[in-house]
């Protein structure tokens, strides 16, 4: 089965995927030579494709430090599809690097979601109010189900909705990673969904400061709107900032509380995937079943409790980030390696409408709910 970011085969024997794949179309593959022992190739290991996720990490950092208006994520995912479509690379990414470049979209986003953990207090959450936690959890409700529901409407491919419902509501791509996960999704899908998310989340950040007066919002509504309506954390950052300190404060705040959704939103999914029969490594009757609860996601809620305690320094936290920010673009930079866009251009439209409608979902129900919670 060819993943988005590798070229279509000439000949199969097996079934279509979804894409344009016959059964038994093309030529026959050759006979494997006889003999006890037939020749073959070694299977790659992972570190080629990890080392090219490092690399693509590096640049992004570059990119960011050089215009501090492009997140260093949003800059990974970017650095990620070119890598799968520029000709020095993309035979690259979709051979010998591929092992390693799924290892960083899969155990890396596991690895930064525990991390991201960290940022969160839950009585710096609960010190926001209520009222704004209300509004929190309806925007999400909202955003979430009004998303899943548009997208299997569509018709989108396999788990698509539920992919792109989660990104936009909780946190972008380290959502869709972490329930793609816990889900088993295809990895095609992952990448499409990301790839959207991070398309509209990038636009978010010229978009939104330009409403800011237009709407009549002060300086701290506009963060709690950025907040509850952006997409990734640091695309969050980039959009409040440009109303000062005080926006970025309440923006910071009000998305950590989003984030904090993640956990009981990864569980119920990996309950589902169980039941269905659907989960990661399930294996079949009689296979072992994975855990109810995703250990990434009993890390990530032991990271928000042991921030909760004040325990943790504040350099160790600062170190934390900075950690986390870098396992984050590396996993992004694999993930965006896995986008092939001809493929994604044919069901680009309905992608396009579904990622239109919810961003207008979760700007309007965040906007109508900060001026209910001023």
């Amino acid at each position: 089965m060819a993943l988005l970011g590798q070229r279509p085969r000439r000949h199969t024997g097996e079934h279509g995927d979804g894409y344009g794949g016959e059964h038994g179309g093309g030529e026959r593959p050759a006979a494997r030579p006889a003999g006890p022992n037939p020749p073959h190739r070694d299977a790659p290991g992972p570190l080629p494709g990890l080392a090219l996720a490092a690399a693509g990490t590096a640049l992004a950092w570059a990119v960011h430090r050089l215009l501090p208006g492009v997140p260093m994520l949003t800059a990974a995912v970017v650095l990620g599809v070119a890598a799968a479509h520029l000709p020095g690379t993309g035979r690259f990414a979709s051979g010998s690097g591929r092992p390693g470049l799924s290892l960083a979209g899969k155990r890396l986003m596991r690895a930064g979601v525990v991390l991201l953990g960290l940022e969160l207090s839950l009585g710096d959450v609960l010190g926001l109010g209520w009222a704004t936690v209300g509004m929190v959890l309806t925007v999400v409700a909202a955003t979430f189900s009004g998303t899943l529901w548009l997208g299997r409407r569509l018709g989108l491919r396999g788990d698509q909705p539920l992919l792109v419902a989660t990104g936009y509501s909780i946190c972008g791509a380290s959502a869709i990673g972490a329930v793609g996960e816990a889900r088993g999704s295809d990895e095609r899908d992952t990448a499409a969904s990301v790839a959207l998310v991070t398309l509209c989340g990038t636009l978010a950040i010229v978009v939104l400061p330009l409403l800011h007066h237009p709407l009549g919002l002060d300086s701290a509504q506009f963060g709690r709107w950025v907040g509850a309506g952006v997409h990734d954390v640091g695309q969050v950052v980039a959009a409040a900032q440009t109303a000062g300190g005080a926006a970025l404060g309440e923006a910071v705040l009000v998305k950590l509380m989003r984030v904090l959704l993640l956990a009981p939103l990864v569980a119920a999914v990996a309950v589902s995937a169980v039941r269905r029969g659907r989960a990661p490594g399930d294996g079949g009757p009689g296979g072992r079943r994975p855990a109810l609860v995703p250990l990434f996601v009993a890390g990530f809620l032991a990271a928000v409790a042991l921030r909760t305690t004040g325990a943790v320094p504040a350099g160790a936290l600062e170190a934390a980030a900075a950690v986390r920010e870098f396992v984050l673009a590396a996993a992004l930079v694999g993930l965006g390696s896995a986008v092939h866009l001809p493929t994604l251009a044919r069901t680009g439209v309905r992608l396009a409408v579904l990622g239109a409608c919810s961003w207008v979902v979760v700007a309007g129900v965040s906007y109508a709910g900060v001026l209910l919670t001023a």
